[in-house]
């Protein structure tokens, strides 16, 4: 399966027997990226979160003020 990365449009090639592959195929909201955008992207996530300015969202406990 051909697939073409969302940020920096290199275009790469996946089994097509992957659950990454199933999952692009039958879900088209879900998008590629490629390890390297991928790896870019995770190491400025870890950079912002240790300055402290940064809210990481993703918390599974919810009080029942927030809603």
């Amino acid at each position: 399966m051909r697939v073409k990365c969302v940020l920096c449009d290199q275009i790469g090639k996946l089994e097509d027997d992957t659950p990454l592959a199933k999952k692009l195929r039958n879900r088209p909201i879900h998008t590629y990226m490629c390890p390297i955008c991928e790896q870019r992207i995770s190491e400025m996530t870890e950079a912002r979160k240790a300055t402290g300015n940064f809210i990481f969202y993703r918390s599974s406990h919810l009080t029942e003020k927030d809603f």
